[in-house]
């Protein structure tokens, strides 16, 4: 099974991805955690030490490049694993911030989440801007302003696959969000084969 984790910087997916595994390890399960990072808060943390900003285009094809790369890579492993795979972030990730610098879908990234294996459920961690500009705030290493993360909210919204997506409340408490994550899994169908 393979359930990918969205939401804008904030929400607590890596957090949420790290409890959802531990858990059903806990319980006697197999389960792994993949990233799909794309370097942004690196690029954007080095950027910030040096004084220079990265023209839209540019960034979104260095982050692309990376994010693209570990899915690929990702989607590799978890063909050969036997259990609960977990991927924290995905190319839907790359085309929500797409539309946040208003940049177009292109083509190979719809082409290639076509061609990869579909994840059984894409589970979408909302929570309002303000609450996750807190959190960034709270934990001192990421540069995101509120209107970055209203514009990546808006731009997950705009994302055709947005209505597929199981919508889970990030502002719970840690145990009550592990405990709907776990709902979740218990709610999608096992896969054939």
């Amino acid at each position: 099974m393979i359930i990918v984790l969205t939401g804008i910087d904030g929400s607590g997916k890596s957090t949420a991805a790290e409890a959802l595994v531990s858990a059903v390890r806990r319980e006697g399960g197999r389960a792994v955690l993949l990233n799909n990072h794309a370097g942004r808060r690196s690029m954007s943390v080095l950027g910030a030490r040096l004084g220079i900003r990265l023209q839209d285009r540019l960034a979104d094809a260095i982050e692309t490049t990376f994010r693209v790369w570990n899915v690929l890579t990702n989607h590799l492993r978890a063909r050969f694993y036997c259990g609960l795979v977990v991927m924290d972030r995905h190319l839907y990730c790359q085309l929500a911030l797409r539309a946040t610098k208003g940049l177009s879908r292109g083509c190979f990234l719809p082409w290639l989440l076509k061609a990869l294996p579909a994840p059984d459920a894409v589970v979408h961690l909302e929570i309002d801007p303000v609450e996750a500009h807190q959190r960034i705030i709270a934990r001192g290493t990421d540069a995101e302003t509120l209107e970055d993360l209203i514009a990546f909210d808006d731009g997950y919204r705009q994302l055709p696959e947005y209505g597929s997506f199981v919508k889970v409340d990030a502002s719970l408490p840690a145990r009550e969000l592990a405990q709907s994550l776990a709902r979740v899994l218990d709610q999608v169908p096992a896969r054939k084969g």
